[in-house]
């Protein structure tokens, strides 16, 4: 192994070259408060790219289970991030069989309850609303406690300010944040 040595004032930092965390890890480092969440999650419409990591100082692994809620691949919604993302604690992401219909007499799901319900609810009151997927671009930082609607689109090199509700795309390389989540600046000019 390689080591580089760096003075500082008298002392020696020593680190080592060519070391960096392995995307197939759980734990990229020794604190075990960030996970890479590829790793973790299991449900086949959670599409995770390499080096995006959660942090959760309580259970950072829950990623799944805590974070992306109304969750049934069934529905046919994805939830998919790229590479190199950030995501702070708190962060949820919001599937699309959380939506009711809002066109029918009630919004209430009687389909979802079973028996007689069930059996009585017309086919079209028991289509839920499909918004589309959860696309997260690449090198996207979202702060804690943010919350991501379904069918929302985040473009590369976004940031998500903390305790943001996202309803609506967000283009590449922006600052958003607020309830409703709004463009606050350009990351970089023209």
């Amino acid at each position: 192994m390689k080591v580089w040595t760096q003075k500082i004032g008298n002392r020696e930092r020593r680190t080592a070259v060519h070391h960096i965390p392995n995307p197939n890890e759980i734990f990229p480092n020794a604190y075990k408060t960030s996970c890479f969440i590829k790793n973790v999650v299991q449900a086949p419409n959670i599409l995770i790219g390499d080096y995006t990591y959660y942090d959760d100082a309580v259970d950072p692994t829950g990623f799944e289970k805590n974070n992306v809620l109304f969750n049934y691949p069934e529905f046919g919604d994805r939830l998919i991030i790229g590479k190199f993302c950030s995501i702070a604690s708190g962060t949820k992401f919001i599937m699309g069989p959380a939506n009711h219909r809002l066109s029918s007499v009630t919004t209430y799901p009687f389909h979802v309850f079973g028996g007689v319900w069930r059996e009585r609810t017309p086919d079209h009151m028991s289509q839920l609303p499909f918004k589309g997927d959860i696309v997260v671009g690449n090198d996207v930082w979202i702060g804690r406690e943010s919350v991501i609607m379904p069918g929302v689109k985040i473009g590369d090199g976004a940031i998500i300010a903390a305790y943001s509700v996202v309803t609506k795309d967000i283009p590449p390389y922006t600052v958003a944040g607020g309830n409703p989540a709004r463009i606050i600046k350009k990351r970089f000019g023209d």
